[in-house]
């Protein structure tokens, strides 16, 4: 009996020993993002749930809260060090072409079908930005389309419908002009109707009218094109226009959303994210964003967001294969997280509910507004020719430092902004 009772304790000890060594056995993957306090809190229960659920491999958040992507560069750029995956923006997609993401093309090619891995699945406006000379780089985990909020209470003050299903610039221009108002009767305006100062970006009414920044083969940059400068045009008259919009003067005091906030702003053009329909004793509608008066298209500009695999990272050189198996899992985590899900399967209300029951009132407006959402063509060298664009053009325009007209500006511009072209 004494035998078979030490026997046993034996092998217990030997089970308890043995358990540390098991642990070290399941990889551990690391993931860089930009997440602050709270959002880090809510991406962690997803890591929690992954974690939870599977035996090759545990996932850990390493969060870099300040100056993210000066850090993630500096860690790129030495091989071996570094997370295993980062969060980046579609500006930062263009890293691709510096080899320093893995290619997830092979392990993404039996991937199950209506997966996040499903690739078939994504807006392709949205997988393009990241893919580059054939291959995929990373998986969108976000596309957040540009909508209008709008104030109910200074419509209804103003007597002035709010706006439809279906409204054009026309419409929009009107609505704005009605709003401005000095309501306090010293002279001056108090309240406007839109507020312009850089944003929202003006590709909207460029894709709009018929006009793009770059063509499809990154060879030319048309922003001399009738439609490009149609759009733009557009885009700059809403711009610090005493008759529908602050100065940069107020803005700079009072702050460009604050003001929206505040009840001073009845239109604002932001992300369908944002907080702007839940804003404390406003009460505050969602619509798309007006459309073309000639054409109908309503397209708006979507910023997105997709996490990489280091390429150099030891675990993306010894096992690529369970690096993508976890980076398609966690994608499909924050597809039930944040919105707006850059999968067509799921532009649906009842997804986005799902994902942030605090939409439930604006969630048609943002699910009509992704069915229309563009993202920018980005490649290689996007972030000199981003350059160029804004001090060349964009800028001097904007901040009234030029006094060519937007047609012969951008006959100036436009080859220097080819020269930056791939």
């Amino acid at each position: 009996m004494k035998g078979r009772l030490l026997a046993a304790v034996c092998v217990l000890l030997l089970l308890i020993a043995t358990v540390p060594a098991l642990a070290q056995d399941v990889p551990t993957i690391t993931i860089s993002t930009w997440a602050g306090v709270d959002e880090a809190a809510e991406f962690q229960k997803i890591l929690d749930e992954i974690n939870a659920n599977n035996t090759e491999f545990q996932v850990v958040h390493t969060p870099i809260p300040a100056d993210y992507y000066t850090v993630v560069k500096t860690q790129l750029a030495a091989p071996g060090t570094g997370a295993d995956m980062y969060w980046m923006d579609q500006n930062n997609m263009a890293l691709a072409a510096e080899g320093v993401f893995m290619d997830l093309t092979d392990c993404l090619a039996d991937a199950q079908p209506g997966s996040a891995g499903d690739l078939s699945d994504y807006y392709p406006g949205i997988l393009a930005v990241n893919q580059f000379d054939g291959g995929t780089y990373g998986l969108p985990w976000i596309a957040q389309p540009v909508v209008l909020y709008y104030n109910k209470g200074l419509f209804d003050a103003a007597g002035v419908e709010y706006p439809q299903p279906g409204w054009t610039w026309d419409d929009f221009v009107e609505k704005a002009m009605a709003l401005t108002q000095d309501t306090d009767g010293d002279g001056n305006s108090d309240q406007w109707g839109f507020t312009n100062n850089g944003w929202p970006p003006p590709y909207i009414f460029i894709w709009q009218a018929g006009g793009n920044l770059i063509n499809e083969d990154f060879t030319e940059a048309p922003i001399d094109s009738p439609e490009f400068l149609e759009g733009f045009e557009f885009f700059l008259s809403t711009a610090y226009n005493p008759e529908m919009s602050p100065s940069r003067e107020v803005i700079a005091e009072q702050g460009f959303g604050e003001m929206f906030k505040a009840g001073k702003i009845a239109m604002f053009m932001g992300g369908a994210a944002d907080d702007l329909d839940r804003v404390e004793g406003l009460n505050v509608g969602v619509i798309p964003v007006p459309a073309h008066p000639k054409t109908g298209d309503n397209t708006t500009f979507a910023w997105n967001a997709s996490t990489v695999i280091n390429a150099s990272s030891p675990l993306a050189q010894q096992n690529p294969k369970l690096l993508c198996d976890a980076l398609v899992q966690i994608t499909e985590g924050i597809h039930n997280w944040k919105i707006v899900s850059p999968r067509i399967s799921q532009a649906t209300v009842e997804h986005l509910v799902s994902a942030e029951p605090r939409k439930e009132a604006s969630a048609e407006a943002i699910v009509e507004a992704a069915r229309n959402m563009r993202a920018l063509p980005i490649f290689g060298n996007y972030a000199e020719f981003d350059s160029v664009f804004w001090s060349e053009f964009w800028g001097p325009l904007m901040n009234n430092e030029t006094d060519l007209s937007p047609a012969e500006l951008a006959a100036e511009v436009r080859p220097e902004l080819e020269d930056t072209l791939p």
